[in-house]
């Protein structure tokens, strides 16, 4: 699991489900009658000058409370295995930062995806008892491994990101064990076909889905064809044969060689996005991490003919400071 684009996109377009899902004391409060705001320029002012090599994904959410208040709502997905000592100490960092700055209210909320039952950083915490010293910050922590004996079949109708989390454990439990990976990533995606929803958001956790639950060649033809086949006996148009052929095509590029048609073929702006996740994917691949200043310049960049070129540059760097240089 090197990218966390996917992790970011699934946040963005499916939010008040990922709160419903993780977070549904603070959901109940929110007012989603009065939509709600990602405030990625305000969370880049606050970041960039924070340095790590972990697989992150932090999104600052402007919302509405039910009583009328606006709170900002600082939500940190930590996308690795490995224990952090300064985990708490980061949360913290970026709230008085952004409260320094912005003077707002800040909720911060995070939620890790690693496998250690017993590594919870739910606080930081500073005390100089001698002098009357004490400082105290909290916030909710949420680990997806605490839903392993979670009854997820029961909550599919009620919310969709329960299939992203049971997903994402059927894919720790997996690991090494193909046929029962290629078992449940096929019950997954038949079960998207009968929950009644809509196109898009059958698409995007399927995207999701495709990229956490990787198969052999041979298994992930077999599960198309299988597919396929149940789509045309019950007459399904939610995602097509070439569709699905096409976003696994675009996985694959993505993480060996780059996308270069993008995620929706014959559309320019799905070439130009998907040539953008595929620099990211290839300077992950090479450097372990990406930092924020790369995905902020290519998102200013429009030209086809500027992000091949830029593709190409990315499998030749030696370094990211090589990378960084070629985009400037």
């Amino acid at each position: 699991m090197r990218s966390d684009s996917f992790w970011k996109e699934v946040l963005e377009k499916l939010f008040k489900e990922f709160m419903q899902f993780f977070f549904p004391k603070i959901y109940r409060d929110i007012d989603f009658s009065k939509g709600y705001q990602f405030l990625d320029k305000e969370f880049q002012q606050i970041s960039r000058k924070s340095k790590t090599g972990k697989r992150i994904v932090d999104k600052l959410v402007k919302v509405y409370l039910q009583d009328g208040q606006e709170k900002w709502l600082l939500i940190h997905i930590e996308i690795q295995g490995q224990k952090d000592a300064r985990f708490a100490q980061r949360m913290f960092e970026y709230y008085y930062r952004i409260f320094d700055k912005y003077q707002r209210d800040v909720l911060s909320l995070a939620l890790l995806t690693d496998g250690d039952r017993q590594y919870r950083p739910g606080a930081y915490l500073k005390e100089f008892r001698d002098w009357d010293f004490s400082l105290s910050f909290k916030f909710p922590l949420v680990k997806i491994i605490d839903y392993i004996n979670y009854e997820f079949e029961k909550a599919y109708t009620r919310n969709v990101f329960s299939i992203i989390a049971h997903a994402y454990l059927k894919t720790l439990e997996t690991e090494g064990d193909n046929q029962r990976r290629f078992a449940f990533k096929r019950q997954f995606i038949l079960q998207l076909y009968h929950l009644g929803l809509n196109r898009e958001t059958i698409l995007e956790v399927y995207r999701f889905i495709e990229w956490l639950m990787k198969l052999p060649e041979s298994l992930d033809h077999k599960l198309y064809q299988e597919l396929k086949q149940i789509e045309e006996q019950k007459k399904m148009t939610y995602i097509t044969y070439a569709e699905r052929k096409g976003l696994k095509e675009g996985r694959k590029k993505g993480r060996m060689e780059g996308i270069k048609e993008g995620r929706i073929k014959g559309q320019v702006e799905g070439k130009i996005e998907g040539l953008r996740q595929a620099i990211e994917s290839v300077l992950e691949v090479k450097f372990g991490a990406v930092d924020y200043e790369i995905p902020e310049a290519l998102k200013k960049i429009k030209s086809l003919e500027k992000l091949e070129a830029l593709l190409h540059q990315a499998k030749l760097a030696k370094s990211l400071g090589d990378f960084k240089r070629a985009i400037s």
